[in-house]
């Protein structure tokens, strides 16, 4: 029965196991090519440790395998969570090892508003958390700022309208940084020209930046609402005003922003103030100063006026004093005159008798004694003095004194010049010398002029020669 079942002869052709799989994939590839998938995802675990990352998309009937490499990872603007609602955009494909078909990814976003609102409001509070959107963090804009940066796209309205709201306010210098205001590329771009406008030199470095957009979806805004645009606000050392979108639209650059303007004319309006404005105001405040001193003048002059009528006149205050002063130098004539006669009646009443004269002239001859006395005293203990320091400078040279070395037998030889001898190579045979002695001294003449050969002396010896030789 078997036998008979089983067919030995076929005209199907037959087929390895790989070439079934190549031609799957083959025709997957080309009929499909590339697609877009709305699901959800499952199975996502993070990266894995070579950097790609591998799960499914699933919807209420089917599943799908799906694989994201490296290189498409660090590109993509959130993070992949689990069961995230998402739609994905990619290349659809087999894998043989296992006989599945699968999706390589090339770009993915959440699906519709409702999970970009989800994401949106997750980075919020990440980020608020980190303390990114406090108010005690944020600066004052510069009253009038001298060169303003715009980052925003160089071809669209939002530039020319803050150029022209600018021109008629208070024209200043403004650099624009050209970027991208939506799409992948655009929350690098931003990030990147907040950085380089502060990296700039001081000289030339903006004292304001503007980060403008139109209005737009919230897809259309999405750049703005990415983290790295959102530090690089944060960690800008100039003061930012956001301006994107219309005043119903809110990006997270909003929140940490220095201010929000509702519209890119509202940030040129709080970028300068009016110039006519300020003006007027000036001449205000001049017309108000010139008024104001004119009058504080006239009241203090009124014043002045007022208490010069309460004072009294110099007359009436220097009267008094001028009788008192005549009154005291008549007084004084008087009292000159009363004191001179009293001296003089004095006078005539004094008589120098004999006895008082020789009194007087006894005293006047013992202080003459008593001062000679001091004065022979004072002579006699100064001469002591000088005898004594005379005494012990005398010691001191004979102390010192090359006699006292002759008188320990040594004598001192010069010659014709009376110069020291001291080297006997330095003397002429016939030449004239001196010996002096400790008593008296001797001419002689020099036969030879040839030093006695060195002998070996003792250390003793040699250390006293020394001392000799130095003493004269």
């Amino acid at each position: 029965m078997s036998e008979s079942s089983t067919p030995t002869n076929t005209n199907a052709t037959e087929f390895t196991v790989s070439e079934i799989s190549g031609a799957l994939k083959r025709t997957v590839e080309d009929v499909f090519g590339n697609v877009r998938v709305r699901g959800e995802i499952s199975g996502y675990r993070g990266p894995h440790s070579s950097g790609h990352a591998y799960f499914a998309l699933k919807d209420d009937r089917a599943r799908m395998e799906a694989v994201i490499w490296r290189g498409t990872m660090s590109k993509l603007r959130f993070a992949p969570e689990e069961g995230m609602e998402v739609v994905a955009q990619g290349k659809l494909t087999t894998y043989p090892g296992s006989s599945k078909y699968q999706i390589v990814i090339d770009t993915l976003e959440p699906a519709g508003a409702g999970a970009l609102m989800l994401l949106l409001e997750e980075r919020r509070k990440k980020l608020a958390t980190e303390g990114l959107f406090e108010e005690a963090r944020k600066r004052a804009l510069p009253y009038l700022p001298r060169t303003i940066g715009v980052v925003t796209s160089p071809t669209g309205a939002v530039i020319r309208d803050i150029l022209h709201r600018v021109r008629d306010r208070f024209p200043v210098h403004v650099l624009v940084w050209p970027v991208r205001v939506q799409g992948e590329t655009c929350g690098s771009e931003v990030s990147a020209a907040i950085a380089g406008f502060n990296a700039m030199a001081e000289a030339s470095r903006p004292d304001l930046l503007i980060v403008a957009r139109g209005g737009g979806s919230l897809e259309d805004l999405w750049g703005f609402n990415e983290e790295a645009v959102v530090r690089a606000v944060a960690a800008s050392t100039i003061p930012v005003i956001s301006a994107v979108g219309h005043e119903t639209d809110w990006t997270l650059i909003d929140h940490v922003a220095d201010r929000r303007a509702p519209t890119p004319t509202g940030a040129a309006e709080m970028a300068v103030p009016v110039k006519a404005e300020l003006e007027a105001g000036l001449a205000s405040l001049s017309a108000r100063l010139s008024n104001g001193t004119s009058r504080q003048l006239d009241r203090k002059r009124q014043a002045t006026r007022a208490a010069a009528r309460a004072l009294p006149s110099p007359d009436a205050l220097l009267g008094l004093v001028r009788r008192r002063f005549d009154e005291a130098s008549g007084r004084l004539s008087r009292a000159l005159v009363v004191s001179t006669e009293r001296k003089r009646a004095h006078l005539s009443a004094i008589r120098l008798t004999p006895a008082r004269l020789v009194q007087r002239t006894q005293d006047a001859r013992r202080s003459l004694d008593r001062t000679a006395a001091q004065r022979d005293r004072a002579i006699r203990l100064k001469l002591e003095r000088d005898q004594s320091r005379l005494e012990r400078a005398a010691r001191l040279l004979a102390t010192l004194s090359h006699k006292a070395i002759l008188a320990r037998g040594f004598a001192l030889v010069t010659d014709e010049h009376g110069t020291v001898l001291r080297n006997a190579e330095t003397v002429q045979p016939g030449q004239s010398l001196t010996i002096t002695l400790a008593q008296g001294s001797l001419d002689a003449i020099a036969q030879n002029g040839t030093a006695p050969q060195q002998k070996p002396k003792k250390k003793t010896l040699r250390s006293r020669t020394s001392t000799q030789e130095e003493l004269f």
